[in-house]
């Protein structure tokens, strides 16, 4: 895992991206966010699971599967199952030790 603040992420409304195998964030102190970077290790450990092109392949896939039929960019993000897993899980910070492989997959 590799942190690099981006400054491409200034005017957007992203604070983290993870890009295997860096995790991209948009405030310097953002390094010292918990939540936030283990919301970002979340999606390495995905994108390992999921040999990486498959992770982005799928990623797009399941976005653009909800933007069609919720009619909405945010929502349709929120509705990805890699995002859900990250969001319900991005608190426990002890998740990535007991997660199981393909853990995303109880949230599609």
């Amino acid at each position: 895992m590799i942190i690099v603040c981006q400054k491409l992420l200034k005017n957007t409304k992203i604070n983290g991206i993870t890009l295997y195998p860096f995790i991209f964030i948009k405030n310097p102190e953002d390094k010292k966010n918990r939540v936030l970077i283990n919301h970002e290790k979340i999606h390495l450990k995905q994108q390992l699971e999921l040999l990486i092109v498959f992770f982005y392949i799928a990623y797009v896939a399941e976005y653009y599967y909800h933007l069609f039929k919720l009619k909405n960019g945010h929502k349709a993000y929120r509705a990805i199952s890699f995002e859900r897993e990250a969001y319900a899980n991005e608190h426990d910070l002890n998740y990535l030790k007991k997660r199981k492989i393909w853990g995303f997959w109880k949230y599609f």
